[in-house]
């Protein structure tokens, strides 16, 4: 007769899948080697570096439910995105920090914004566009360690991923924060669990009592890769508009050209930078061509 299993299921979170084998980090250590259940391709559940789960000898039994996700890399559970983004070489690209941006409130996920090479530029119009959109600002200066401590505070103890363009100085800032990466600059450490041709990949490096993920850079962003937003939806990811969306002339307005736009007339009086605008509209013009079978 065969012996019945009594080992008790466990609790952990993942930290990478690499060939379908997981690595997972519990109270009792990190197990690697894990498998997903077979009966999971079946149900369409595909477990995500930072996903809680219950397993057992090996093999995950069970994914717990997610606060959020994002698919490219496959990541689970965000509590911040940090944009690393540098006033010069390369500039800032906004429709597309604007994209993120959007997608991470989308997510529930807080986005933060780390300006780089204060040295070379003012940070003064990066501020005054997001200052006025409620996002977190840090302008790092390598010779003041409290700016560097400034974003070590804000991933303690939380599930972060940093993404940025290349150049931006994401490997400075990452060993700045953390010298035991001892990231390459210029380069993607393996340590976080991407190559330069393998950006589906995720990787959650233990530090400050948190994690911390790479993600792609800006030059491979696609909105529909991380989330499909509503045409309808959309201004709600633009907190700075939320005075002046209800004091519309239309209830349905799109906030792009009608007559009696609060929103229009905010962008005009200054109250709503252009460029944030600029983006919504373009973001609206690109949601109005999702079919609605491919809506979440």
């Amino acid at each position: 007769m065969k012996k019945a299993d009594n080992t008790a299921l466990q609790h952990g979170r993942i930290l990478s899948c690499v060939g379908g084998l997981y690595t997972v980090e519990s109270s009792s250590g990190i197990i690697t080697a894990c498998k997903a259940r077979g009966v999971f391709r079946n149900q369409g559940i595909t477990p995500y570096a930072g996903d809680m789960v219950a397993f057992k000898n090996g093999v995950i039994n069970e994914v717990l439910p997610r606060k959020n996700s994002i698919i490219r890399p496959p990541l689970a559970n965000l509590d911040s995105l940090i944009f690393v983004v540098s006033l010069c070489k390369p500039v800032p690209n906004y429709l597309l920090l604007d994209k993120f941006i959007a997608v991470a409130r989308y997510k529930n996920i807080e986005p933060v914004i780390v300006i780089t090479k204060t040295d070379l530029s003012s940070d003064q119009q990066l501020r005054r566009i997001y200052e006025k959109a409620e996002i977190k600002i840090i302008s790092i200066d390598y010779d003041d360690p409290k700016t560097i401590e400034s974003v070590a505070e804000l991933i303690e103890g939380k599930i972060s991923a940093f993404t940025g363009n290349t150049g931006a100085g994401k490997s400075t800032l990452l060993n700045h924060i953390a010298p035991e990466l001892d990231i390459p600059v210029g380069e993607i450490s393996d340590k976080l669990g991407r190559g330069r041709h393998t950006t589906r990949k995720a990787f959650l490096y233990p530090i400050l009592g948190g994690y911390i993920a790479d993600t792609p850079g800006f030059s491979t962003f696609e909105t529909q890769q991380y989330a499909d937003i509503k045409k309808e939806e959309l201004a709600d990811c633009f907190p700075e508009f939320a005075s002046f969306t209800g004091k519309c002339r239309f209830s349905d307005c799109a906030h792009i050209c009608e007559k009696g736009c609060a929103v229009l007339e905010a962008v005009h009086d200054g109250k709503i930078e252009k460029s944030r605008h600029s983006s919504y509209a373009a973001m609206y013009e690109e949601a109005k061509l999702i079919k609605d079978w491919e809506k979440q």
